[in-house]
């Protein structure tokens, strides 16, 4: 049985703000990879008065899907399946004090999929990530 609050993804593990948005997109400083139906950007960045070793988002593109609701769900299932599998990364961002993992994950599909396969296509970019590091 895994400790208590690992599988949890609070508030502090979300990005929120521009300054870190555009560090992740406009920066130069991170990479990009893709596992279709996602696509994860990714950089290492100082860590900030929160402490957090690790900070998500999730962006489905209104192109993908005119309705919020499905935008939402597919939102829903990406952020379920980092929950579940952060700990692949989260345990190697320990070499890591003084720097923070941002992640942003893209949909880029017009259609919808079922959970177990959009959990296997996060843990495989997180593993891929956490191979980087």
């Amino acid at each position: 049985m895994p400790a208590s609050g690992t599988f949890t993804l609070g508030k502090k593990e979300r990005i929120a703000g521009k300054k870190l948005v555009e560090t992740l997109f406009k920066g130069g400083v991170s990479r990009s990879m893709s596992c279709y139906p996602l696509r994860a950007v990714y950089a290492l960045v100082p860590t900030d008065s929160d402490g957090s070793s690790m900070k998500m988002m999730v962006s489905v593109p209104k192109r993908c899907f005119r309705r919020a609701v499905k935008r939402n769900r597919v939102k829903r299932q990406v952020r379920e399946a980092y929950r579940m599998q952060k700990s692949l990364v989260s345990q190697l961002m320990d070499k890591h004090p003084q720097q923070t993992l941002a992640i942003a994950f893209i949909w880029l599909s017009d259609q919808l999929f079922d959970s177990k396969y959009i959990e296997q296509r996060v843990a495989t970019l997180l593993n891929r990530i956490g191979e980087t590091l």
